[in-house]
């Protein structure tokens, strides 16, 4: 894998952190781990702090059955491959957020891990599920977390969660410093090669409106027919990407600096205008309260 760097904050303390863009193969979850946990290395041995893997990055996506995808399940925590994650992220000293499908009892979960040099610290179970998704997986029950770390506070969205705004609002509210989305984009309908992927435009736009730095790990590649667009990205909290979009094709490793201290302060537009002081809650909760209309 090749790695690209972009020092943006020189001479301030900051945060290194790393999305790995990667093909990983469906049902070859030993092959996928292993290749994964060689980027984590090649990644810190490079300074990342925090190092994001895409949506399923051990399982691969496009799941032939039910039975196939509940076959590719595993156990969190006490499964293989967040087992070995965990090895490499004490090993390495450091965070790792990984999609993985979670297998709780009779029930299947998109999820994502969070764990550190410390081991496991907790899981993201993805809100909004996509297309057939609906067959094999279950809607996210645990909200929207955040992880208190020493190197900040992370929060995890995954995919098309993505194209709701909610969700980053509430995370900008509950305090997250950076949201890492593990993802497996694919084209939507009339993009055009040269556009901006829609993806990378509406995480650009999350990330400015609510004062987030956002480490999105795309995968590249064609599952089943099934082809994905890559141009993983960071943003810092200003809304300017700090690096990438990554290309299309190439396995690659992203790496950038943030500083809370100053991702902090990005919510503050200027002297009056505020990103989330100047919300409007008294239109805003009488309107949602009214559902919306299908008609």
């Amino acid at each position: 894998m090749s790695v690209l760097h972009r020092h943006e904050i020189d001479g301030v303390p900051s945060t290194r952190v790393a999305c790995v863009q990667m093909e990983p193969h469906v049902g070859h979850t030993t092959e996928n781990v292993t290749r994964s946990i060689a980027a984590i290395e090649d990644a810190a041995n490079r300074g990342a702090e925090l190092v994001v893997l895409p949506e399923l990055a051990n399982s691969g996506y496009v799941f032939s059955s039910r039975e196939e995808a509940f076959g590719l399940g595993e156990q969190v925590p006490n499964g293989p491959s967040t087992d070995a994650w965990i090895e490499v992220a004490q090993r390495k000293n450091v965070y790792v957020v990984a999609g993985i499908a979670e297998r709780d009892g009779d029930r299947l979960y998109n999820a994502s891990v969070v764990i550190g040099p410390s081991g496991f610290l907790g899981r993201y179970r993805k809100l909004h599920l996509w297309g057939d998704e609906h067959l094999y997986f279950e809607n996210g029950n645990l909200g929207l977390p955040i992880f208190h770390t020493p190197i900040g506070r992370i929060a995890v969205a995954i995919c098309y969660d993505c194209w709701f705004p909610e969700v980053f609002r509430i995370l900008a509210i509950k305090g997250a410093d950076m949201v890492c989305v593990p993802t497996n984009w694919v084209p939507m309908p009339g993009q055009k090669p040269e556009q901006l992927a829609m993806s990378n435009m509406l995480a650009i736009a999350a990330a400015h409106s609510n004062g987030l730095n956002l480490i999105c790990a795309n995968r590249v590649g064609t599952e089943r027919g099934q082809s994905f667009i890559g141009q993983s990205l960071i943003i810092g909290a200003n809304g300017w990407p700090l690096a990438g979009p990554a290309d299309a094709v190439t396995e690659q490793i992203l790496m950038a600096s943030i500083n809370l201290k100053q991702s902090r302060h990005a919510k503050q537009l200027n002297a009056f205008n505020h990103v989330l002081g100047d919300r409007r809650l008294d239109v805003y909760e009488v309107a949602l309260k009214g559902g919306f209309d299908t008609s």
